[in-house]
């Protein structure tokens, strides 16, 4: 049987690459910094549900060449894939991994394989959060992880409905607004496929996002 792939949609925490609404505000510097702790915990937690096997952990990477991320990356996670995320928008992206992966599945897969894509935004992410999210991709075709902002900080789509990739609920989403969750809703209704969501949690782009952690 195929693990699902979790792949971590991560952008090189170096200055002036990462976190710019972050660093407009408290300079490129310091949110390289946070960016860098931030992602060494999405992988470290991404990581753990990897050594259980219970799923296959890539690394989709931006803001960094793809002979700088082997020798950054490749070395320092056992198992892991990296690939570049590509050009295009959020959503664009997305799907252009997913579709990676069904392309890269076995020929004596008959189904598609179930699919996790996370960002590396999240100071509250823990294990139990990607157990969850593998729970129900056996119960539902989409599980979302609903982010306060109004997006989501987990998207999970099971192999019966990536293979073929012929609907997609994440067209026409206005990324970077607070409609975003609101209308992947709309288009999981249109193609009528079963959705959770999990706990919301709070991503880490803007100054304000910062509240909750303030003494």
């Amino acid at each position: 049987m195929y693990k699902p792939v979790l792949v971590v949609m991560a952008r090189w925490p170096a200055a002036g690459r990462c976190k710019n609404r972050l660093a407009s505000k408290i300079g490129s510097k310091q949110a390289a910094k946070i960016q860098r702790h931030l992602t060494s915990h999405t992988l470290e937690v991404a990581k753990a549900v990897a050594r259980r096997g219970l799923v296959e952990l890539q690394i989709a990477y931006t803001g960094i060449s793809p002979r700088s991320a082997a020798k950054k990356w490749g070395g320092l996670y056992e198992k892991n894939f990296l690939f570049p995320q590509g050009n295009g928008t959020l959503g664009l992206r997305m799907r252009r991994q997913v579709i990676r992966v069904q392309r890269r599945n076995h020929p004596k897969l008959c189904s598609g394989r179930s699919t996790i894509l996370i960002g590396t935004d999240l100071p509250e992410l823990c294990e139990q959060d990607l157990l969850l999210a593998l729970e129900a991709l056996s119960r539902v075709e989409i599980v979302l992880g609903p982010a306060f902002d109004g997006g989501y900080w987990l998207i999970g789509l099971a192999g019966r409905l990536v293979k073929p990739v012929s609907t997609w609920p994440f067209c026409g989403i206005p990324w970077g607004t607070n409609q975003v969750l609101q209308k992947t809703l709309q288009n999981a209704k249109l193609i009528k496929a079963k959705y959770e969501l999990l706990e919301v949690k709070n991503d880490l782009d803007i100054i304000e996002d910062f509240a909750p952690w303030k003494p």
